[in-house]
């Protein structure tokens, strides 16, 4: 299951068998002034991982924020998610996240990445 607002993604998995996994994770998101870097995106996510639970926020400058799916994968698996989980049956959500944080941020196709963000 997965729920997509404006700010806001909800995603759950209930275990098919005892070796397989559960989750349940909120993503909220909003744009933020960073001293450094100016408009950025903060994420907070929380909720569980096979039971266990997490919270955990990160922040992505505008050039980087369309990054927050690798970075939020990273730490769901940190947190118990299985490295071999695939997101593909919230792809739709996934989009609409995308398209919301680039809204957000007023980010244009073609607006450029600074090169010290791809060290």
């Amino acid at each position: 299951m997965a729920i997509f607002k404006p700010g806001y993604l909800h995603i759950e998995r209930e275990s098919l068998g005892p070796h397989d996994f559960s989750y349940e994770i909120v993503i909220k998101y909003q744009v933020v002034q960073d001293p450094k870097e100016g408009k950025s995106m903060q994420f907070d996510m929380s909720g569980q991982i096979n039971g266990k639970e997490f919270k955990e926020s990160f922040t992505l400058p505008k050039d980087m924020a369309f990054d927050f799916a690798r970075v939020a994968f990273k730490i769901a698996v940190k947190n118990g998610m299985p490295k071999s989980a695939t997101i593909w049956s919230m792809h739709k959500q996934y989009d609409e996240m995308f398209e919301d944080v680039r809204k957000q941020l007023g980010h244009e196709l073609g607006d450029p990445v600074k090169p010290e963000h791809l060290e």
